[in-house]
């Protein structure tokens, strides 16, 4: 399905059972409202089963096309077929570029007032829809392979293509772009990061209205892109230039730049909606291709059911439907070389027809087992807006998850509460409790403390509250359970004291992620401080607030050598890595004192273990989230064995790491004093 070259000529095809009259419309221009050239589909002729066909001679790459369908429009039955709306191919893989792209314009109201049903509306809106853009696959990959970095020596970074390069600080030499991100790769290598998770570049309009800005009055942006309107095709606006298909070209040459880096690239895939909303939304492609088969409806066929929050929900376990997720996914990994997935809000793929969660979903195994995918990384979001949360169970081993408990319970032993102990030491050895009953190992588990859908890492020490309200929703949206401290002040603050407190922290938590067993997650900035000034919800701040404001990496090189030294510390110890949990004789958890611990004290916020490297090689990991100093035994070594310090977080820098230098101070006492809320690490080395 889709298009493809054929004897001079390309062939055009796509399914839809219901369609009655198909034509296929070809433009000169992005913004034209007639087409050149139309061809008419005729059934007898172009129609094989549920698969409409017609091979077209002399269509050269670049050439616009779209899709009119005409079928019965009876929404109580779930058809919404409309000869008026113009479609886009759904294996469209490039789509043009559209600088005033709106869908409320293009479909004749307002997109703050009161909803109408724009499905019906007979305005042809040719003018103001984009174009689907035929593409030749013509790249010189120059032998590019793929990485298959192990979980294990695995470090992601996640972030956005935008907003890494956007700020005017990047200096990057096309901002904002694919060849943006080109430019970073050597400070990429530098910190040390092995796959860069981007958030979605699958087509979306990003002029699409969320809000106002309450202060301003300017139309909020879709910046996150979580809104797809085309699987196949990467982001137009990420491309450097406006030509025709020339998004799909920078796109390869990142991902070859990134793998020739060492650099592995997983998609951040949206395979559980469309941009297409509800019974009141536009008609951009499947709607009017075949509703009823491509989304899961009410009982009432009007309607939609929505386990996304946004209005529609796709038929994901429909057969058809399952197929075309299937060969998108082949399409980004054969065509676009790219080395994983990580599929938001997952638990949906798990539905069926109905909305029921099913308990071996044909499509979660088909992807684990398919052939082609049979190498790449699968993580899952593995929840839901309607209630489901799958995580330690999502699937089979194949699947990795989002660990929202690592990272709940992570902020939550170093905010300091009560009865943390025992949570917080089985994050650290890779959550067995969660993913063992399930016959999965610790690599399943993404361990992370921020990710973009929450505070960053510097605003997580800096803020009581979420402070969105620039989001013109009074607010209302964000999570409010972001277990977050301000350390005395709300917001950004001068005091020394204040800052060396957040320092600390934000110190404790990259050191916790880097020694936990599992695969960790870095938000991309959290390196330098990035802030988003309290906002946990900025998928609409397409601006300063979500750039990258490149002059925190020298205001705050504290915290990226920090974070380089620590990842570059797991890196030279790879039994915090293994894909495995820890057997008994590897790890011992001791209290302060070097006894067993209390796991029952309510009030116990002090923790050490120690774990075994190959010979007698080994690590002690020391922790305090008391607001106290607390004296720490050290274990006893073989004579010919002693201490080192590794890592002290309450130490001013340069002397709170020496992980990755050669040049480690010993411990001369069997007694080491942690600073209040601090985290230390000492190895042995032979005498």
């Amino acid at each position: 399905m889709g298009t493809f070259e054929s004897e001079g000529g390309v062939n055009f095809s796509f399914f839809s059972r219901n369609a009655t009259r198909v034509q296929l419309e070809f433009f000169d221009l992005p913004q034209d409202a007639k087409a050149s050239r139309i061809v008419n589909l005729n059934p007898a002729c172009n129609h094989t089963g549920d698969m409409w066909h017609v091979w077209v001679q002399g269509v050269e790459p670049g050439q616009l096309y779209g899709y009119r369908v005409d079928g019965p429009y009876q929404p109580t039955e779930g058809h919404r077929f409309n000869f008026q709306k113009l479609l886009l191919d759904p294996f469209a893989n490039a789509i043009s570029r559209m600088p005033d792209w709106n869908f409320e314009r293009a479909h004749g109201f307002d997109p703050l007032a009161p909803k109408q049903d724009a499905v019906c509306s007979q305005v042809d809106d040719a003018g103001s829809m984009p174009k689907s853009v035929f593409t030749d696959n013509t790249f010189d990959w120059q032998n590019d392979q793929p990485l298959k970095h192990a979980w294990s020596k695995t470090v992601i970074y996640e972030t956005h293509v935008r907003g890494f390069t956007m700020h005017a600080s990047s200096g990057a030499h096309h901002p904002g772009t694919y060849r943006g991100l080109i430019d970073k790769i050597p400070y990429l290598q530098d910190l040390g990061v092995t796959a860069i998770e981007l958030m979605p570049v699958q087509e979306f309009n990003e002029n699409q209205v969320t809000a106002v800005h309450p202060q301003t009055g300017v139309s909020l942006r879709n910046y996150w892109g979580y809104d797809p309107v085309a699987f196949f095709a990467p982001k137009a606006s990420y491309s450097s230039n406006t030509g025709l298909g020339q998004q799909k070209m920078e796109f390869k040459e990142m991902v070859k730049a990134l793998h020739a880096g060492g650099i592995e690239v997983i998609l951040d895939v949206v395979f559980n909606h469309t941009a297409e909303g509800n019974e009141l939304g536009p008609t951009l492609c499947f709607r009017g291709m075949d509703n009823v088969i491509f989304y899961t409806l009410a009982g009432d066929k009007r309607y939609y059911k929505d386990f996304t929050g946004t209005g529609n929900t796709i038929n994901a376990n429909h057969p058809v439907v399952r197929d075309y997720i299937l060969t998108a996914l082949r399409y980004w990994v054969i065509e676009m070389h790219i080395d994983g997935f990580r599929f938001d809000l997952a638990s949906v793929l798990g539905r069926d027809g109905y909305g029921n969660l099913l308990a071996n979903p044909p499509l979660l195994a088909r992807i684990a087992e398919d052939p082609i995918l049979r190498d790449v990384k699968l993580i899952a979001e593995a929840w839901d807006v309607a209630g489901a949360y799958q995580v330690g169970n999502f699937s089979e081993r194949r699947w990795a998850e989002w660990n929202g408990q690592y990272r709940d319970d992570t902020r939550r032993f170093w905010r300091g509460e009560d009865g943390m102990l025992g949570r917080f030491a089985s994050r650290i050895c890779g959550s067995a409790d969660i993913y063992a009953k399930s016959g999965k190992g610790p690599e399943c588990s993404i361990n992370f403390v921020t990710c973009h859908d929450g505070f960053t890492l510097s605003d997580l020490v800096s803020y009581c509250g979420k402070h969105n309200e620039a989001n013109g929703q009074n607010n209302h949206d964000g999570s409010n359970d972001n277990f977050s401290q301000n350390n005395g002040a709300e917001g950004i603050n001068a005091n020394p004291e204040i800052e060396a407190s957040r320092n600390r922290l934000i110190k404790n938590f990259l050191l916790t992620l880097f020694i936990s067993r599992g695969v960790p997650m870095l938000l991309g900035g959290d390196e330098f401080r990035r802030t988003q000034m309290g906002n946990n919800n900025a998928y609409c701040q397409d601006n300063e607030t979500s750039w990258f404001n490149w002059q925190n990496l020298e205001q705050h090189s504290e915290i990226f050598r920090f974070a380089r030294d620590i990842i570059a510390f797991r890196r030279a110890h790879p039994v915090l890595s293994e894909e495995k949990f820890y057997a008994d004789a590897e790890i011992a958890w001791f209290s302060p004192e070097g006894r067993f611990p209390n796991w029952e004290d309510p009030g116990g916020k002090e923790i050490a273990c120690l774990i075994h490297e190959k010979g007698d090689d080994r690590i002690y990991l020391m922790f305090n989230a008391g607001n106290e100093a607390k004296n720490f035994t050290l274990p006893k070594l073989p004579s010919n064995y002693r201490w080192h310090l590794a890592v002290d977080t309450f130490r001013s820098a340069p002397q709170d790491s020496t992980a990755a230098s050669r040049d480690v101070p010993p411990v001369l006492s069997l007694s080491y004093r942690l600073g209040a809320r601090s985290s230390v690490i000492v190895t042995t080395q032979h005498v």
